[in-house]
């Protein structure tokens, strides 16, 4: 466990981090917490490439729990519209983090044995599709109200236009299409930190 450290506390702070940064807005679609979030699909690729998909597991659950205690936290601290984070919202996040971080693990071992990028980039960017789509379903569409009825999320099912450039959409679609996007680009830059690892890596080992 002590060589997984490292990859633990990596996850933990991208987790407490992005549970904090999502209470800040990034332009109209976006949160500060969209741009740390996607690094921790970097730390599961990089433990699973080094130290196999069974410690990336264990650091992913670490990183589950973490996600846990934060939402907790956030349920008991009282914001200008009620608990900074609502059932549905620690719901969404636990399911996504879970499933995408798992998911992302087992599409990155069926390509680790390819090209160099084909693995940690195939693998997040469909494990973070998984992730976008679970979280900001249940925590915003309307079909899953039922989980949490006296908390008003009309706001995020009012017909926007997507993005605001495209057809009329709920809201919460145009948040989980730019959340999308980013997780997309930060795919591809996090090709450079993953390719330095193995360069590191390789030197070691030399």
């Amino acid at each position: 466990m002590r060589t997984l450290l490292p990859g633990i506390l990596a996850m933990a702070a991208i987790v407490v981090a992005s549970n904090i940064l999502v209470q800040y807005p990034l332009g109209a679609f976006l949160t500060w917490g969209a741009l740390t979030y996607p690094f921790a699909f970097l730390v599961n690729e990089i433990v699973n490439r080094f130290d196999g998909p069974a410690a990336a597991r264990k650091v992913v659950l670490v990183g589950f729990l973490t996600g846990i205690i934060c939402s907790f936290i956030g349920t008991r601290i009282e914001g200008e519209f009620g608990p900074l984070v609502t059932l549905r919202v620690a719901l969404g996040s636990g399911i996504a983090f879970l499933a995408a971080q798992l998911l992302d693990i087992t599409i990155f071992n069926r390509f680790r044995q390819g090209l160099w990028w084909r693995a940690p980039l195939i693998s997040p960017v469909i494990s973070s599709t998984l992730d976008t789509a679970i979280f900001f379903t249940i925590a915003f569409s309307a079909a899953f109200t039922f989980l949490e009825p006296v908390v008003d999320v009309s706001w995020a099912t009012q017909p926007t236009p997507l993005l605001g450039l495209g057809p009329d959409a709920p809201f919460w679609v145009s948040l989980a299409v730019g959340d999308w996007l980013v997780k997309l680009l930060l795919a591809g830059v996090a090709l450079l930190p993953f390719r330095l690892a193995l360069a590191r890596w390789a030197a070691k080992v030399a």
